[in-house]
């Protein structure tokens, strides 16, 4: 037995029985090669065999303040001492009234009441729940090359391929196209976009659309910003037709765009905004939908048709409090907008040495690099919805060199941990400098 109570594990036990015992998601099992992970620290982890990693993705875009801060795991340490978990309908917290009034200060606008999830996907389920509550009507559009989670409700709002093996799903969800078109295309106007939404929510028919959701900033469907404008003609647009604006700020909020929340950079209040991962830096799950007072008033006398055993989860709120201070007492949201800076020169200068990127975005610490084949056909490295021998070996390089990158498709994440250093962030950009060599001999032109 090892000094934490349970036996110790070489990595290829733990692996092995990884994979005997346990299901890996979004892929055949057969395919799964895990990494198993000791310990974090920082913007690094470090393997069982001891080596080291920098995370230049913060786990799944969620890991902002950093692993490890002592000040988050003391605060969870101490919740679980002194109050694990109460029944969340009948008894509160101090943790709850705490975290409920800084998130009203720290919101969007007049966002004030927020409904505690333990994750993302729990959050967008309950924020349709209430927009279809509220509104008395049935529809929700969501945009194509959207991501929103993993249950029923949350993958059928999903715009990309991952909703595709979960269908027929809930009724009632509407896909709308947005403002990208591929790599080499131009991106439209927000007038186009926007006109295209109208003709949507004509043809639908506005009196059936209770909510339109939106990533504010798409994120694993390859960081996609909107063009000035655009946003705020979505808000025009619902408030013309009477239809619950849904900011899904998951992956987005917490100062990962350099702001607390990506709305702000555009001025726009929705009615309902989600959140997750940031909010706890994921030390423990928790999400949340916050609501205006004209959609929070219609549950005064009315009954909120929905529960949680683990709404309002002490321990996961004491995490989000003590995350909040680190944000606060170390300026990372600032941070983050400065490094969002540093970062672009970073990828304007691979663009500028590498063929085989083709596009670069971010806002402030979320961003990608597009791989092509081709500049001038814009044809992608690996193909929608797969990937490619020059893709995986480009991932297998990064990792054998001790950074740790996500792909999706032709697109190579970067989206370090807010706490990260200049330095930092030229050690992982060195890295795939070297490693876009591997993609570089498949450029065809």
């Amino acid at each position: 037995m090892g000094d934490q109570g349970h036996e110790r594990l070489s990595a290829e036990e733990i692996v092995e029985l990884s994979k005997r015992y346990t299901l890996f998601d979004w892929a055949a099992q057969v395919k799964v090669s895990p990494l198993p992970v000791a310990s974090a620290s920082g913007v690094y982890f470090t393997g069982v065999d001891g080596k080291r990693y920098l995370d230049f993705n913060s786990q799944l875009m969620s890991v902002n303040a950093g692993h490890s801060d002592p000040r988050i795991a003391d605060a969870v340490a101490k919740q679980v001492h002194e109050l694990a978990y109460v029944n969340s309908a009948g008894l509160t917290t101090e943790v709850r009234a705490l975290l409920g009034r800084k998130l009203a200060e720290l919101f969007p606008g007049d966002i004030e009441k927020s409904f505690f999830t333990l994750g993302g996907a729990e959050a967008n389920e309950n924020a349709i729940r209430i927009a279809r509550a509220v509104t008395g009507r049935q529809k929700i559009l969501a945009r194509y090359r959207s991501y929103h989670g993993a249950t029923s409700g949350a993958i059928t709002l999903t715009g990309d391929p991952r909703r595709w093996a979960n269908e027929p799903g809930i009724p009632g969800v509407v896909h709308v196209l947005d403002f990208y078109h591929g790599t080499t295309r131009p991106q439209d106007s927000a007038d186009v976009a926007l006109r295209l939404l109208e003709e949507t929510i004509e043809l639908e028919g506005p009196s059936t659309i209770a909510a339109f959701i939106v990533e504010p900033v798409t994120g694993t469907n390859g960081i996609l910003v909107p063009p000035d404008g655009y946003l705020q003609g979505v808000r025009e647009l619902c408030d013309r037709y009477g239809i619950l604006l849904i900011a899904d700020e998951v992956m987005s909020g917490f100062g990962r765009t350099g702001a607390w929340f990506a709305v702000n950079h555009w001025g726009v209040v929705p009615d309902i905004v989600t959140c997750a991962k940031g909010l706890t830096s994921s030390y423990v799950p928790l999400g949340a939908v916050g609501l205006r007072p004209h959609v929070a008033q219609h549950f005064e006398d009315h009954v909120f048709a929905g529960g949680l055993t683990y709404n309002s989860h002490p321990v996961a709120l004491a995490a989000a409090l003590a995350t909040i201070q680190v944000y606060e007492e170390d300026g990372l949201i600032e941070h983050a907008a400065k490094m969002g800076e540093v970062m672009r020169r970073h990828h304007e200068e691979l663009a500028a040495r590498h063929p085989s990127v083709g596009a670069h975005r971010n806002i402030g610490l979320f961003g990608c690099l597009e791989i092509v084949r081709s500049r001038s056909t814009g044809e992608p490295m690996a193909p929608f919805n797969s990937s490619s021998p020059e893709m995986a070996e480009l991932l297998r390089f990064t990792l054998d060199s001790g950074v740790y990158v996500i792909l999706h498709w032709n697109q190579v994440m970067t989206n370090p941990p807010l706490c990260i250093t200049e330095e930092q962030l030229a050690e992982g950009f060195a890295v795939l400098d070297r490693a876009l060599e591997i993609t570089d001999r498949a450029v065809v032109d």
